[in-house]
């Protein structure tokens, strides 16, 4: 089993070894345990049992998945759990781990934001957040709507209810949506982390 630099026990002291990264920051709920690991430059997590994900990491993946090998070698990572890492090569995970499925993207919705014409919705987000980072995903404009600006304003609509709460707000997206990511821009995202979501076979 690969040995860990450092073992870690509790957010304060992951989001200190990660230098409070937003991803951690995002992952790890103030309310519920976490225990983690320090591992040639990169900091994971385990998540308790319930949570969207069994766990993360920050830094690069290679790390990474030598833990979730070991941890999943040794049963503490099941088939159908899920793990979150820096962006890495398709092949690199099958390489370590079995697979189900590896994609960008994961569950666990707080509250749908949308914009109507009557009982007809044009648009719509969801609020993923978790942590202490605010956090929209799944942003979408029904497709005879498109290009009359609905999808700017609900990414800022949501991006200001969001900072009423948080001290910072992220997003996902795929990186081939092209557009998307020159909208996100314009709005003031700016920042870019790479991750790779996958759920053990």
């Amino acid at each position: 089993m690969i040995t860990a630099d450092q073992v870690l026990s509790g957010r304060e002291a992951l989001l200190a070894a990660a230098g409070h990264h937003p991803y951690a920051r995002h992952a790890l709920r103030p309310d519920r345990p976490a225990r983690g690991w320090r591992h040639d430059g990169t900091v994971g997590w385990l998540l308790a049992p319930g949570e969207w994900s069994a766990g993360g990491a920050v830094g690069p993946p290679e790390p990474a998945l030598d833990v979730f090998a070991a941890l999943r070698a040794d049963g503490t990572l099941r088939p159908g759990q899920s793990v979150n890492l820096s962006r890495v090569a398709p092949a690199t995970v099958t390489a370590c781990l079995p697979v189900a499925d590896s994609r960008p993207g994961d569950a666990g919705i707080v509250d749908w934001y949308g914009i109507r014409d009557g009982d007809r919705l044009l648009a719509c987000g969801a609020d993923r957040s978790r942590g202490d980072v605010g956090f929209l995903a799944g942003l979408t404009v029904a497709p005879g709507q498109r290009g009359r600006g609905l999808g700017a304003a609900l990414t800022a609509g949501m991006t200001h209810a969001l900072f009423g709460r948080y001290d910072q707000v992220a997003l996902g997206v795929y990186p081939d949506n092209v557009g998307a990511i020159r909208l996100y821009r314009r709005l003031g995202f700016t920042n870019v982390e790479h991750r790779t979501s996958i759920r053990l076979g």
